[in-house]
């Protein structure tokens, strides 16, 4: 059984996401299927259609979620080493193409949220960082070209 890191405010967002999936959509959903199965001829009732692929939609992130914190193994980012760069640690970097500082917390696909500062350990950017330690560099292959990143500091 794989383990799926994840911090503990993430853990918690998708807890309250499956829980709001659980008790709120997926109750107002079954509702919406009722009513649109009310208006009759369901071959051509547009309502009923979209109702049931919200329900197929519901269904999958129920699910998914559902795998996700049965498998999850929560990091408590204070409890992270701090000699190398890894999932849950908070990193500052510097482009050295435009000479940028910018500080990064390293989290699960779940989690990233780029306006937070938050990059996916499976983003190309994350991936290039992990393992790394002060000093080194972190070589990214992205779309406008290569781009190269000194670690200043593992927070």
């Amino acid at each position: 059984m794989e383990q799926i890191p994840i911090t503990k405010e993430g853990f918690a967002a998708l807890k309250k996401e499956f829980e709001r999936l659980k008790t709120i959509e997926r109750p107002e959903n079954i509702k919406a299927i009722e009513v649109a199965r009310a208006h009759g001829d369901l071959s051509e009732n547009a309502e009923y259609h979209a109702a049931k692929e919200r329900q197929s939609f519901l269904e999958g992130r129920i699910g998914e979620i559902g795998y996700k914190l049965g498998n999850a193994k929560v990091i408590d980012p204070a409890t992270v080493t701090k000699d190398s760069v890894r999932f849950a640690c908070r990193v500052l970097v510097e482009n050295l193409d435009s000479e940028e500082e910018t500080e990064y917390m390293i989290v699960g696909p779940d989690e990233a949220d780029i306006n937070s500062g938050k990059i996916s350990m499976s983003s190309p950017l994350g991936r290039a960082l992990i393992g790394k330690k002060p000093g080194d560099e972190a070589i990214v292959q992205a779309p406008g070209g290569k781009r190269v990143y000194e670690i200043i500091d593992i927070l």
